[in-house]
């Protein structure tokens, strides 16, 4: 199985955010931009491994700014890193000022797919190769954060973290 880049999977999702989606302070609910995020995360998951994907996990997601009804939202997802059958992709969100252009991050967040067959079974997907230097500092966190979340699950010791252990010496 070939390696693949991280911008084979790049996923770019552009919506208006509309008064329906919003609360009453108008701004969107976060529970409809997890959706667009897992969206967005999906996609770029099956891009790169063109296979059923299923959401194992949101590893993390950080709200910094409401996103105001009207507003222009550009959801940008890849793999950041592949294991055996999961891979764990970067969503970063920016809005765009309705006047100027001008765009800001305002979320960013981790999540978890893994590959499937037609039968629910994980099946292997392919390795990645990161370029940039922001795709080599997220691929070389991944270990540390799947390591973290396998532990705080109880799926794996502490004394076996190793990637997180290095962190502590």
């Amino acid at each position: 199985m070939d390696s693949k880049t991280p911008k084979e999977s790049l996923t770019i999702l552009t919506d208006l955010v509309l008064p329906g989606e919003t609360n009453p302070l108008d701004n969107l609910f976060g529970g409809e931009l997890l959706a667009r995020m897992d969206r967005a995360s999906s996609i770029a998951a099956r891009r790169h491994c063109r296979r059923i994907v299923v959401t194992a996990t949101v590893n993390h997601v950080a709200f910094t700014k409401a996103v105001p009804v009207g507003s222009v939202l550009t959801i940008e997802a890849k793999v950041s890193r592949a294991f055996s059958s999961s891979m764990e992709i970067f969503v970063d969100v920016w809005m765009e000022d309705r006047e100027s252009g001008q765009k800001t991050k305002v979320n960013e967040g981790i999540y978890t797919f893994v590959a499937v067959d037609r039968t629910g079974s994980p099946i292997k997907v392919p390795q990645i190769s990161p370029e940039t230097d922001l795709e080599k500092i997220r691929f070389e966190g991944a270990l540390r954060r799947k390591q973290l979340s396998l532990v705080l699950s109880n799926k794996m010791k502490p004394q076996d973290a190793t990637e997180l252990m290095a962190l502590f010496s």
